[in-house]
Parts: structure tokens; C-alpha cells; sequence
């Protein structure tokens, strides 16, 4: 048996889906709306969510958006697509000639320096970190599933989501019996989330960075195993990517939109209770909204895979019309190609500029101008991502991963199964592209 571990290069631009790429590449701006209401330090949260108390109708509006839409939606969906990478990079590898065994160690190696990245991350820039989230729940559900068969993909992401619904129901049920009583303020009687944002508001960069490593483990192990979301959207996407949804959306196209309308329209339903209670319609104590935390989370699983679906769709109906891709696709894609370089970068768009340790701009700042502030970092990573792509440079975080995960073969094949020299454009393979949220495709055609 040969004991080489056959490495491609990136899937050509004419080969890969169009649907992953374009769905991390907008789905971004809503990680970074999601991100930056954190940052609103010097406005102390409700307790209910991170977002304060709003001071107007435009504040108004843009909680009662991002509340349905986006919070708990957006990374369900990320953790959907890397679970859907997870196996196409697999199968791609094991097409070009490497042994099971051989990509069983690179997933588990991508998974691990994603840990290292998180790590580092939030040591420097962001307790709010997915990397090491996805990181440990690939090293966990790679060993555990990967390699199961599809009845058990489907079982388990049923017994979680079962499980995720039985806990909201039980937050409903107890929602009237639930009081703050006792806090001597508007403050839940539980766990305050602006415990988890104090370093943000914290004018010391050591300070603040030793209260973010701190703080990390507890996200990590949280948002990644413990909060259910997370691992039910990486076994659903094992399961859909090993039937191309996304590599072929005209082939499930009746499976795509009853999922778009049934999983959007869930979501954004039940991301109206918060929404209300936010917004201050609905006239709940603290301790009692975050009670709707659980529900919240169960139907924000629902939408991010539902936000997958119909952006499969949009990538379907433009292919199908088969002309040129447009600016605005194309950057929006690009983006999508390098999302571990976007998400990041929008940390060093953010953190230094807004925290209290840095410039704190954001002390200045209400709900709608961080809205505002969060679409304008997220222009700024589109239009880096389309320079990069029209000069067909990668990105630079997905560039290093590769070099930290990929072991040197005795002989890597190119793209199409040719030897690949090492320093020619192009060798840097699909594998790493999009992490953490990477779907990497083979052809969409025979």
C-alpha cells in the first residue's frame, strides 16, 4: 500500500458549487452583526440578551432584526457547512488515490490547529471565538460518526433535536414561575451575560486578554458540545453532503425549498418571543426572558439550515441561466473561499477599534450605528476577498492552515492528478479553503 497521502490542488473556479461559497460569504455580514452588539460595553445589557436597552425606534429596529434573524441563526448554518466540508474533503482526498486512515489524521489535524487558531484568537482579540467550537466538535463527532452509517447521521441528529425541544418546552412551562426576585435590580437572579463581554469595557489589553483565554474554554465547550445546536447542524450536513445537495441543487430541488420555507419560517417565529421581549413589547423580567433562551436556540437551528437551502436555491437559478457571474456574486463568493481570513479579519476590524482597551469607540455608539458599523466591516472583508481574487491570491489564514495541517507528500497531484509543484499558484488545495465553515466540492457535472 503506498504511503502516500495524495494532497490536490484548489478546485478551478469553473469546478467548485457556487451555493457554499455564496452562503458563507453573505452569511458572514450576519456573524458579524451578531458579533458587534457585544461590543456595546459602556451600554449595559438587559440580561435577556447582550443587547441593550434601546434608546429610539432605529435602535429598536435593528434589535427586533437581528434578534429574529440573525442571533443563534447564523452559526447553526456555519456548523452545517462545516460538517458538510468536513466529508467533501474527505471524499476528495480519498479520490486522488490517499488512504482512509491518512484523512482520517488530516481532519483530525485541521481540527486541532482550528483549536490552536480559537486559542489564539481570544488570547488576542475575541472571547466570543466559533473556531475552537468547531475545532473540538469535528475532533469529537469526526471520531464518533464520520464514518457511520446515514440512518445514524438522521437518528442522532433526531435524538438531539428531540432533546434541544424537550429543554424548551420545560423553559416555557416554568416562564411564569420565574422571578428576579431577590437581585435587588433588573438584573436575572442566574447568569448575567455581560459577565462573559466584561473584558470588552475593560481598559487594560492584559487584563482584558487573560479574562477573554479565560473565558474561551467555557465557550468552546459550550456553544461547540454542550449547547446541542452546533453538533445537530455538523450531522446533518455529514448526512446532506453525502448526497450533493449543494454540489447539485437541481437534483433535490423540492428537498431544498420545503426546507428554506419550513426552517425560515420557524426561525424567524420563534425568534419573535425574544424579539418582543427585547424590544420591550412584551414585559418580562430578565430571568424570565432568558428563558426563551433554549426555544430561541431550537428554532435558530432550524433557520440556519434553512438559510442554507435557500441560498442553494438563489446559486441554482443563477447557474442555470449560465451567464457570467456578476461583481457582486462573484465577490460574495470570494468571500465565501476565504472565510477563515474574513471572520477573522473582522475581529481586527472590531476589537481594536470599539473596546475599551483600544480606541472604545463603541462607548459612543447605540444598537443602530453598531448595525451600521457591523455591514460596513463586512463590505471591507467582500472587497478585500474579491482583490484577492481577481490578483488569485488565497487567503492568508486559510494559506497558514495549510501549511500547519498538510503534511509534505512524496508526491502531492494537482488538481488533475498531475504532479503539483510546489510553488506554482494554486497548490494551496481546496481542503483549507473556507475554514471554518468550508464545503469543498468536486465538479458539479459528470
Amino acid at each position: 500500500m503506498s504511503r502516500t497521502t495524495a494532497v490536490l490542488g484548489p478546485t478551478d473556479s469553473a469546478e467548485r458549487a457556487l451555493a457554499p461559497d455564496l452562503a458563507r460569504g453573505f452569511m458572514l455580514l450576519f456573524i458579524a452583526l451578531a458579533n458587534t452588539v457585544w461590543y456595546l460595553w459602556a451600554a449595559p445589557s438587559t440580561g435577556t440578551t447582550m443587547h441593550p436597552e434601546p434608546e429610539g425606534a432605529l435602535d429598536s429596529a435593528a434589535q427586533f432584526f437581528t434578534v429574529v434573524a440573525v442571533d443563534m441563526r447564523s452559526y447553526p448554518m456555519f456548523a452545517f457547512l462545516f460538517g458538510y466540508g468536513m466529508v467533501q474533503l474527505a471524499r476528495r482526498q480519498e479520490a486522488a488515490g490517499a488512504s482512509v486512515r491518512s484523512v482520517n489524521a488530516l481532519l483530525r489535524r485541521r481540527n486541532l490547529w482550528l483549536l490552536v487558531f480559537g486559542f489564539f484568537h481570544a488570547l488576542l482579540l475575541w472571547m466570543g471565538d466559533i473556531l475552537g467550537a468547531y475545532g473540538l466538535t469535528g475532533l469529537v463527532l469526526g471520531w464518533l460518526f464520520f464514518r457511520r452509517k446515514d440512518v445514524t447521521l438522521l437518528v442522532w441528529s433526531g435524538v438531539l433535536t428531540a432533546l434541544m425541544a424537550l429543554l424548551a418546552a420545560l423553559s416555557l412551562l416554568a416562564l411564569p414561575f420565574v422571578s428576579d426576585s431577590g437581585t435587588g435590580s433588573g438584573a436575572p437572579a442566574g447568569f448575567d451575560l455581560s459577565q462573559a463581554a466584561a473584558n470588552i469595557g475593560d481598559p487594560s489589553f492584559l487584563s482584558a486578554a487573560l479574562q477573554r483565554v479565560t473565558t474561551w474554554p467555557l465557550v468552546t465547550v459550550g456553544q461547540g458540545l454542550l449547547g446541542l445546536a452546533v453538533p445537530t447542524a455538523i450531522l446533518l450536513g455529514f448526512w446532506a453532503a453525502r448526497r450533493g445537495f449543494l454540489e447539485q441543487p437541481g437534483q433535490h430541488l423540492k428537498a431544498l425549498r420545503r426546507t428554506a420555507v419550513v426552517g425560515i419560517s420557524v426561525g424567524w417565529l420563534g425568534g419573535l418571543p425574544m424579539a418582543l421581549a427585547q424590544t420591550g413589547v412584551w414585559d418580562l423580567t430578565a430571568a424570565q426572558g432568558q428563558m426563551l433562551t433554549m426555544p430561541h436556540m431550537l428554532t435558530g437551528l432550524f433557520c440556519g439550515v434553512g438559510y442554507v437551502a435557500l441560498i442553494a436555491l438563489v446559486a441554482h437559478r443563477l447557474q442555470e441561466r449560465g451567464r457570467p457571474r456578476g461583481p457582486v456574486v462573484t465577490a460574495l463568493s470570494a468571500t465565501g473561499k476565504r472565510s477563515l481570513s474574513a471572520y477573522l479579519a473582522q475581529s481586527v476590524l472590531c476589537a481594536p477599534i470599539l473596546a475599551a482597551w483600544g480606541l472604545g469607540l463603541a462607548e459612543h455608539m447605540s444598537s443602530w450605528t453598531m448595525f451600521l458599523y457591523a455591514i460596513a466591516v463586512w463590505l471591507v472583508t467582500v472587497a478585500v476577498a474579491y482583490a484577492l481574487e481577481r490578483s488569485g491570491r488565497r487567503g492568508p489564514a486559510e494559506v497558514l492552515l495549510r501549511k500547519l495541517a498538510y503534511r509534505k507528500p512524496s508526491g502531492a497531484v494537482g488538481a488533475a492528478g498531475a504532479p503539483a509543484s510546489p510553488g506554482s499558484p494554486g497548490t494551496g488545495g481546496a481542503a483549507e479553503r473556507g475554514v471554518p465553515e468550508s464545503a469543498h466540492q468536486e465538479r458539479t457535472t459528470p
